[in-house]
């Protein structure tokens, strides 16, 4: 089934320099880039997006550090993309990430871990329009 997600190149990723291998590994695997745009979040915008997380101890840490920089929030597009996504991505915690997954090759830490992906369909349409609007995504 065709479907959309959101993806983050995080602040540590983009920092490094590895933005461009990332997203060539999500064209490697057949996932179409709808949209995409370089952002710096504030600690409120990245509250916002976190909000799920609100009443979780590490939510004031990860509202600070995807604040700390730019970022570069993604739509993807493709065959079951979410569940693919997240497969490529690897394990949030990079050390338990398997061999070739984004985590393990570019992540430092569980926070620090250099990728975000919609966790779910309904997590993709809470996300996809927090950072794009319907005039931004291609093809429309």
């Amino acid at each position: 089934m065709i479907e959309r997600t959101l993806t983050i190149i995080k602040p540590d990723a983009v920092a490094k320099g590895v933005g461009g291998q990332i997203i060539a590994r999500f064209e490697q695997a057949g996932f179409k880039i709808l949209a995409a745009k370089l952002i710096h979040m504030t600690d409120e915008e990245a509250g916002g997006f976190y909000l799920v997380h609100k009443d979780r101890p590490f939510y004031k840490s990860l509202c600070a550090f995807m604040s700390q920089g730019p970022c570069l929030p993604m739509v993807l597009e493709g065959d079951d993309v979410i569940a693919r996504l997240r497969d490529l991505m690897g394990a949030t915690d990079p050390a338990k990430a398997l061999p070739g997954s984004i985590r393990k090759d570019f992540a430092s830490s569980i926070e620090a871990n250099a990728v975000h992906g919609s966790d779910s369909a309904e997590s993709a349409r809470f996300e996809i329009p927090y950072f794009f609007s319907a005039l931004e995504i291609f093809p429309r």
